[in-house]
């Protein structure tokens, strides 16, 4: 009797679960025939290299499905499904927590209660008949708007300096933010003289809170297009990190470093017909009328703030028979990391030689080969050092101007010059598809050593996208300079930090200080005790008392190279 009753269980069970077998294979069968494709054409199609759905390129060049990728914090395009390891999230979210700018949530704050530089002023605290060479300053901000109202939080984004005029010298300072409308402001004293303190408004908090917005929900607001062409038909569509999945898309992400690159696919050519890349635009119509008003050339754009008092000091040297050495012994974490005297630039971490003379840099590169990687703040280099040394003579390479690459060759002392700019995102005019090259995958095709020397920046076109973008790119890059040092420990690598501009009211929304505050604190912070050497162009460019430009002027940019050629052909100890 048991047993009748177990096998009459048993077979009801099966009974069950075959009946639910079917039900499942005909309702995806209904599914899928209701668009007139098979199972197995269906998942071939969206595994194509050349065409992408909801499937994903891991760091590793394999295609995985979102449900085994790691989630982001950004939801942005194929970043939602990073692969990334528990010490690269880690680092992440170190990262992204280090970069959160405290603007208080207030709501919509009318254009005569936001932060207005003319009527907001600064203090010298500790002021005194002298200070000493090494002595600190500080400076007491406090922030008003247009009704001469003080206001009650903070956010705004200051850049602060003290200068000598007669001395050519300056050094940037420390900013502290107490979230009440006060502000303070550190300096170092590091030469004697009459030292005046400089603070300027770049933003206010109001435009602060506009930029953010846009950093999160409008990073395609400068847009690239790709031309396609096969023989006398051709197409231009659409390209970015991230398009909408709507339309087919040409899936051109790399494959060994994963960085994602997508366009539309043309509607009568195939993916591989892409003959170039190029920037498309700009946005237009960001703003309403009133987050236009916090962006005025003139009024809330890099204005400067006036003192209430005296805007000076005087500072005597350390001892009186010190005369015009007086750099001050710093350890690592130096703030800052050096000043202007003479105009020339001081590091305070080293002794930094000036290569006055085109023979003194040919005895220092020769019999070297050097790359220059990156986008066209160190594309400067290389005009720089071609025009300054006659015998680095350039090789025509039939390149489009202002985009590369470039070659320069100094036979006589075997010297090589290089230039290629980064991978996608670019905004360069017409790069060839073949001469889209990611820095990472040529840092793995350098054999390097004693007499090879990298040169890499990377930063300026990455101001638009949210911070995951930019730390990927460096992570790559990073992973790619550390195996470069381990294969070939030798191998010179500096790193050229970013650097303040020029803005008004349309610069500021693609390449604000501001968005390039923050990928240079991120490029510091990811390759801090990796081995390389950083040209600090941020600090260079806010100490001198020439205007910001996206392009330093010359003696700027003459002083990074003397520092990177320092780096290459130390002084003699």
């Amino acid at each position: 009797m048991w047993t009748n009753f177990f096998r009459l269980r048993l077979f009801c069970c099966l009974l069950a679960v075959l009946m639910v077998v079917v039900l499942v294979i005909n309702v995806t069968q209904e599914i899928h025939c209701s668009f007139g494709f098979c199972c197995l054409c269906l998942s071939l199609q969206y595994l194509d290299h050349e065409t992408v759905s909801a499937t994903f390129i891991d760091s590793s060049g394999q295609f995985v499905s979102p449900q085994v990728s790691g989630i982001s914090r950004n939801p942005y395009c194929g970043y939602e499904h990073q692969t990334l390891s528990s010490r690269e999230r880690i680092e992440e979210n170190s990262l992204l927590a280090a970069l959160q700018w405290q603007v208080p949530d207030v709501g919509p704050v009318p254009f005569l209660k936001s932060t207005d530089p003319s009527s907001s002023y600064f203090v010298i605290l500790n002021s005194a008949a002298f200070f000493k060479v090494g002595s600190q300053l500080e400076v007491l901000v406090h922030v008003q708007d247009f009704q001469r109202k003080p206001k009650k939080y903070g956010g705004d984004y200051l850049q602060a300096r003290i200068h000598s005029p007669k001395l050519q010298a300056g050094a940037v300072g420390r900013v502290v933010d107490y979230q009440n409308g006060f502000y303070k402001v550190f300096f170092t004293l590091l030469w004697p003289g009459k030292v005046k303190v400089s603070i300027s408004l770049v933003h206010p908090s109001e435009g602060i809170r506009v930029l953010q917005h846009l950093q999160e929900e409008k990073p395609d607001r400068v847009y690239f297009k790709s031309l396609f062409r096969s023989g006398r038909i051709s197409e231009t569509t659409e390209c970015n990190v991230c398009l909408p999945r709507s339309l087919p898309l040409c899936n051109f992400t790399d494959l060994y470093t994963g960085e994602p690159w997508f366009c539309f696919k043309p509607k009568k050519l195939p993916c591989s017909s892409r003959i170039n890349h190029f920037k498309g635009g700009y946005l237009k119509g960001l703003l309403t009328a009133a987050e236009n008003a916090f962006f005025q050339s003139g009024v809330n754009i890099k204005m400067p703030v006036n003192s209430s008092g005296p805007d000076w000091v005087t500072v005597i040297p350390r001892r009186m028979q010190e005369t015009n050495n007086f750099d001050l012994s710093q350890g690592s974490g130096t703030f800052p990391s050096g000043y202007y005297y003479r105009d020339q630039w001081r590091p305070r971490r080293f002794k930094m030689r000036q290569f006055n003379d085109p023979d003194n840099v040919t005895e220092c590169l020769q019999r070297k080969v050097v790359y220059l990687f990156g986008d066209s703040t160190i594309r400067q280099w290389f005009e720089y050092l071609t025009t300054f040394v006659p015998d680095l003579v350039e090789f025509n390479l039939g390149s489009p101007k202002n985009v590369g690459p470039f070659l320069a060759v100094d036979q006589k002392h075997n010297i090589l010059l290089r230039y290629r700019c980064h991978g996608p995102p670019i905004r360069f005019t017409t790069v060839f598809s073949n001469e889209l090259r990611y820095v990472a995958n040529e840092l793995n095709g350098i054999v390097g050593g004693k007499n090879t020397v990298v040169a890499i920046a990377v930063w300026s076109h990455f101001s638009t996208f949210p911070l995951e973008v930019y730390i990927r790119r460096l992570r790559n890059i990073r992973r790619a300079v550390v195996q470069l040092l381990d294969r070939s420990p030798k191998t010179i690598v500096v790193i050229r930090t970013a650097n303040a501009q020029e803005l008004g009211p349309e610069v500021s929304l693609f390449n604000s200080d501001w968005y390039n505050f923050q990928l240079d604190t991120i490029l510091r912070k990811m390759f801090s005790g990796v081995g390389v050497y950083l040209v600090d162009a941020w600090e260079m460019t806010l100490a001198h008392y020439l205007p910001h430009k996206l392009h330093p002027d010359e003696v700027i940019v003459k002083n990074q190279l003397d520092m990177f050629l320092s780096f290459v052909c130390p002084v003699e100890t």
